[in-house]
């Protein structure tokens, strides 16, 4: 495989243009790649044009002449059937980074079966939101061969400003996982804890800066309190079901593990209920309507 670094203008697919691949694309556009792109939505490919980008017709279309292949789509199943749909339509050689919040183990399976025909691999999930993603922030934990991130540094680093190499393939959406698991379960004891607390007769505004000033801060304290879950906007922007599958997929991994974690079990459970029993369009800092659902009838 070519060992140079790929560097503007060299021309990169994004596959997936959602609320992050538009503007993670944006990113790619600024620093002089040459960026198609390809969703079902057509909606979403006229946001993608807006951006700079290059709609194609299809994704066959958009990894044709691509040296790079970013996927950006909802798990790893659809990545795997995509990927799979493409493989005659990509350039030989051509690198494929899996920016979606997959199982780790199918990652790493799917990845040495491409490795294994002659293209790169690496799985490169990313954090931070869609603000990060407009201004090109974004933390990105990246797995895989470091001869293969080294030749795309330049793409990573148009995208992110915190870069982690994780180790093997499939560490990096083995990480993104366990980050969001933490991150789901200081959210719950986040929003239970200000339900007692305003059930006491607490000014929940003050609790929360107590919080934020003591040891029970965390990011849903400091980020996500004020503005999205007591306001009850729930308007941060990440989708309940994409938090359920992310805390479900860390779940999943301590079982192929054979590592016992009761609290993971639990918490999964809860985000999955709250997945099922609330709209598909809801946002994840709402899960406090499911639990006060869950009380209700207890």
């Amino acid at each position: 495989m070519n060992a140079a670094p790929i560097k503007p203008p060299a021309s990169i697919a994004v596959i997936g243009l959602g609320n992050m691949g538009v503007p993670m694309s944006a990113c790619l556009v600024r620093a002089g790649f040459k960026v198609s792109g390809f969703d079902q939505s057509e909606a979403a490919r006229t946001r993608f044009k807006e951006a700079g980008g290059t709609p194609a017709a299809s994704a066959e279309d958009a990894v044709k002449n691509a040296e790079v292949v970013i996927t950006l789509l909802p798990d790893g199943k659809i990545v795997k059937a995509v990927l799979e749909k493409l493989k005659p339509a990509l350039k030989p050689g051509a690198i494929i980074i899996e920016m979606s919040s997959s199982e780790p183990l199918g990652t790493a399976e799917l990845g040495k079966d491409f490795i294994s025909v002659g293209h790169g691999f690496i799985d490169a999930p990313i954090s931070g939101g869609v603000r990060k993603a407009t201004d090109g922030t974004l933390a990105i934990m990246v797995g895989g061969e470091a001869a293969t991130i080294d030749r795309v540094e330049a793409i990573l680093g148009a995208m992110g400003k915190s870069i982690f190499r994780t180790g093997k393939l499939g560490s990096g959406h083995a990480i993104k996982a366990l980050n969001n698991y933490v991150s789901a379960a200081g959210l719950i004891a986040a929003v239970e804890a200000t339900m007692i607390a305003e059930k006491f007769g607490l000014d929940v505004e003050l609790v929360a800066d107590i919080f934020n000033a003591s040891t029970g801060r965390n990011n849903t304290t400091e980020v996500k309190l004020k503005p999205f879950i007591i306001s009850k906007k729930f308007n941060a922007g990440f989708p309940l079901k994409l938090m359920a599958k992310d805390v479900r997929t860390a779940d999943g991994l301590a079982r192929a593990l054979e590592v016992s974690t009761p609290f993971a079990d639990l918490c999964s459970e809860l985000w999955d209920g709250a997945a099922k029993n609330l709209d598909d369009a809801a946002d994840h800092t709402a899960i406090g309507l499911h639990i006060e659902k869950l009380k209700r009838h207890t």
